[in-house]
Formats: structure tokens, C-alpha cells, sequence
């Protein structure tokens, strides 16, 4: 996985907050460690945040049965505060994205963008081959 020190995605992260309503944006591993986040929001809330949404895309992928499926395969939670909401998107294997908004914002712009922003983390997630000079496959 990525070096989460660098936070070399965190740019990605900042870029899809240009939508209006949106506060803060995380990218995290399937085991809640922290892998990027956005400016707005410091390293420490960042990783405390990504443990919780761990916590929650495991509790959402476990419910998937609800629908009907025992073999659905979860996608996307939506969870909604007083203050706001919260997106939790897959965004490739093992990796989910977290975004957090106003009341305000426009559900469905914001859904769109998300998916576009995991379709761009999904190119820079995955590892191209290695190729070893002087040995053949």
C-alpha cells in the first residue's frame, strides 16, 4: 500500500473538496490505518477517523446480506448527523473513501464526484508489475 507519511494522495483528496458543502476527506486501508487525507483536516483527526470508518464499512459490508444476497457486495454507505453527512465509498481493493459534508450538500453531485475520484485513486492504489532486468516470466 501507499506510504500514508507523505500523504502523496492527500492532493487527490483536496482537489474533489473544491465541491461546494464538503468538509473533510480521508483514504483508508481496510484495517483502519490511515492512507492520505485532506488539508482541512490534521493527521491525528485524520487517523482517529479512519479507525472509525474501518469500523463501519465492516459493519455495512456484514449487513450486505440484508439485501437479499448473501454474495451483495457493498459499495457505499451514506450516514447522516444533524450537522451533516458522511460518505463511505470502496475505492478499490482494500481501500475505502471517506468524505464528510454539510447538510446542505447536493447528494447526488457529491456522489458523482466520489465516484470519479475512486475511479483516479483506483490508477494511482494499484502497483504496476515489476520487471527485474536479465529474468523472464
Amino acid at each position: 500500500m501507499i506510504d500514508s507519511a507523505n500523504n502523496k494522495l492527500g492532493w487527490m483528496l483536496d482537489d474533489a473538496l473544491k465541491m461546494p458543502q464538503t468538509r473533510h476527506a480521508i483514504l483508508l486501508s481496510a484495517d483502519g490505518l490511515l492512507v492520505a487525507h485532506s488539508e482541512r483536516i490534521g493527521r491525528d483527526d485524520a487517523e482517529r477517523h479512519a479507525a472509525g470508518m474501518s469500523g463501519l464499512q465492516s459493519l455495512a459490508r456484514a449487513s450486505a446480506e440484508f439485501c437479499g444476497d448473501p454474495h451483495t457486495t457493498w459499495r457505499q454507505t451514506v450516514s447522516e448527523f444533524d450537522g451533516g453527512y458522511v460518505f463511505l465509498v470502496a475505492a478499490g481493493p482494500g481501500a475505502y473513501l471517506a468524505v464528510s459534508t454539510t447538510e446542505r450538500v447536493d447528494m447526488e453531485a457529491i456522489s458523482f464526484r466520489l465516484q470519479e475520484l475512486v475511479q483516479r485513486l483506483g490508477k494511482e492504489l494499484s502497483a504496476p508489475p515489476r520487471h527485474t532486468p536479465g529474468v523472464t516470466a
